[in-house]
């Protein structure tokens, strides 16, 4: 079934009202893959009905990253996620999202999010928080899904619901991976052939990390064999870091999340994975 389409606030109100329930909500920037559907099936696991959002926000791009060049195919996105059971679409202008221009009330994410993606992009997560805020209060979701794959961001966005008691529900969701072991992104469309296969390197290195990990290596031993691999490949490391799943801080023991970004030709791409520093595996 055809999930129904809105692009204002005031037709997403008439569609709400005929989702009686729970509400799932999965917020997307469109050129949805196979990453985004697991987002939608989780969802479905959670609530009665599921509001996928298509929208690309202009607040997390800072000038001269690919926010004129994303991608973007609304009608494939609607043929993706009527596939997999999504009630409604709402996929607004930029203006419908924005009616001021720039917002003068924004939000501070904090601390975790001057670190890995926070120190590459610093004005990254401030914008995120802005459009996740805002389309928890225009769809009133009851609960919103967010993949793994964004690890730093699903934390930022736990930290904003606890810190402002927001009443959503946030589950995250495993990345999804193609067979080779690339973690689906919409920027893959953006690789050559050549750099498709250079991009394994990050899954690749994630597995060399995580072994030196179960071999019982200590947090510089598991970064060593990780940047090893991406270095050997010929990617641009931005950084290979153990961090803490919640704080983001730098860990030497126990849980950590094992997270990369590398320049594979001209696109970044970023990937992670969970382990546990210190303890061997047997």
């Amino acid at each position: 079934m055809k999930p129904t389409l809105v692009k204002t606030r005031d037709e997403l109100r008439g569609a709400l009202d005929a989702l009686p329930g729970r509400l799932g909500l999965v917020m997307t920037m469109g050129a949805l893959h196979e990453g985004h559907l697991s987002l939608v099936k989780e969802a479905k696991k959670h609530a009665d009905h599921v509001m996928v959002t298509v929208f690309v926000n202009p607040t997390q791009f800072a000038p001269g990253e690919d926010f004129d060049k994303y991608p973007r195919n609304l009608e494939a996105d609607l043929a993706a996620v009527a596939s997999v059971g999504a009630d409604l679409v709402f996929a607004p202008a930029t203006e419908e999202i924005y009616p001021n221009g720039n917002a003068n009330v924004t939000l501070n994410p904090g601390p975790s999010a001057t670190v890995l993606e926070g120190k590459t992009r610093p004005t990254h997560f401030a914008g995120v928080l802005q459009v996740v805020h805002k389309m928890f209060n225009i769809t009133g979701a009851d609960v919103a899904v967010f993949g793994q794959k964004d690890a730093q961001q699903l934390a930022i966005v736990r930290q904003m619901v606890r810190d402002l008691d927001m009443p959503i529900e946030i589950v995250g969701a495993p990345i999804v991976r193609a067979e080779d072991g690339l973690a689906l992104s919409s920027r893959n469309s953006y690789l050559s052939e050549a750099e498709r296969e250079q991009a394994l390197s990050l899954s690749a290195s994630l597995k060399a990390g995580k072994a030196a990990a179960e071999a019982g290596n200590s947090a510089d031993e598991i970064k060593t064999a990780t940047r090893s691999v991406l270095e050997d490949a010929g990617v641009r490391v931005d950084y290979v870091e153990l961090v803490d799943p919640t704080t983001f801080e730098s860990v030497e023991s126990g849980e950590g999340v094992l997270a990369i970004a590398a320049y594979v030709g001209q696109t970044r791409l970023i990937d992670n994975t969970i382990l546990n520093i210190g303890s061997i595996i047997k």
